[in-house]
């Protein structure tokens, strides 16, 4: 998959369902077409993977956060096998180890400080991915920063109003990834 398929379907819906397994059928059943599943564990995926497939999302497995799913290069071509579009990790390897396995690979991060927006310029240089997800995605300086950069912008964390939604997306976002129900409709 081309990461143009990924920001396509971004710019028609800019709201990802970011979810555990408690809102996954919710997600299911929004209009949002990009998944993220935040808890995914290795007893459910892959009939998750097939109920997003049926519904014609797209979805991403926080790999970090996954349980009974190896953190390394077999567990992300198992995944890979089993149909996910792609991995989200703050891990550079991990996120080299989804682009050599074809698939998508979002990297988060975590902006604490200006040095730690330097250390992110450094880390994508280094890892190269196809989108990255700023976190809290409630700042929009470091929003428009790195949206510049020629990588798609994710963003994330402790959005939940429509006008934070909007103040993403106006600072450079192309979509906004959020566990609040209610936003998952805004489209």
């Amino acid at each position: 998959m081309h990461t143009s398929t990924i920001v396509e379907a971004l710019e028609r819906t800019p709201i990802i369902a970011a979810t555990d397994s408690a809102g996954w059928q919710e997600a299911l059943m929004s209009e949002t077409e990009v998944l993220f599943h935040l808890s995914a564990n290795i007893m459910t995926i892959q009939s998750e993977i097939k109920e997003a497939k049926q519904r014609n999302k797209y979805i991403f497995v926080h790999i970090d956060l996954a349980e009974g799913i190896g953190k390394d290069k077999m567990g992300i071509q198992w995944l890979s096998k089993l149909g996910v579009d792609g991995i989200i990790s703050t891990k550079a390897q991990l996120i080299r180890n989804a682009k050599e396995c074809g698939l998508i690979a979002i990297q988060r991060f975590f902006v604490l400080d200006s040095k730690g927006m330097h250390s992110i310029s450094e880390m994508i240089e280094a890892t190269n991915p196809n989108l990255i997800e700023i976190m809290p995605g409630v700042i929009p300086k470091a929003l428009s920063l790195f949206a510049d950069k020629g990588i798609p912008v994710i963003a994330g964390g402790i959005i939940e109003t429509k006008e934070e939604v909007t103040a993403a997306l106006r600072s450079g976002a192309i979509a906004v990834s959020t566990g609040k129900f209610k936003l998952w409709q805004l489209l």
